[in-house]
């Protein structure tokens, strides 16, 4: 049940942050689908394998990287329209708030804590992010000099 609920809630998030950011209405059920693999390899790490948040939202930022690269050569679209709907359920929106709320309460210690781990958790996004990106360039380049051969 707790992995069927994260699965509908991540790709309704995504989905309807592909309508808000308004991406072509075909491509919305593609982009749910995204931001739901992404989340649901960020929660197999973190829950199942009970690796680091950090390290989880890094593994889980790639895999979104690399299904928005297939899905935008597939749909013949741009990787962004995919990635960046997709990535909404892994932004540390909560955990940005705690250290926040934390530095109003002049609690520094905490909010200090709190916001270089908010800070790590993005870094590891974009990190997932590019390499997922690059990884795609070598595959695609490979396919093309291959074909250039044939």
């Amino acid at each position: 049940m707790f992995w069927l609920l994260n699965l509908l809630f991540s790709y309704t998030a995504s989905l309807f942050f592909c309508v808000i950011f308004d991406a072509p209405r075909r491509l919305y059920l593609s982009c749910g689908f995204v931001g739901a693999f992404g989340w649901m390899v960020y929660i197999l790490f973190y829950q199942g394998l009970s690796i680091h948040t950090i390290y989880s939202s890094f593994f889980g930022s790639f895999a979104l990287g690399l299904i928005s690269h297939y899905m935008a050569r597939r749909k013949r679209e741009p990787a962004i329209i995919f990635m960046v709907p997709g990535i909404i359920p892994l932004v540390p929106g909560g955990l940005a708030f705690d250290a926040t709320k934390n530095l109003v309460l002049l609690q520094f210690g905490r909010a200090i804590n709190t916001m270089l781990e908010v800070t790590l958790i993005a870094g590891a996004i974009a990190l997932g992010l590019l390499f997922a990106d690059q990884i795609s360039k070598i595959v695609v380049s490979g396919f093309d000099r291959r074909r250039k051969r044939i």
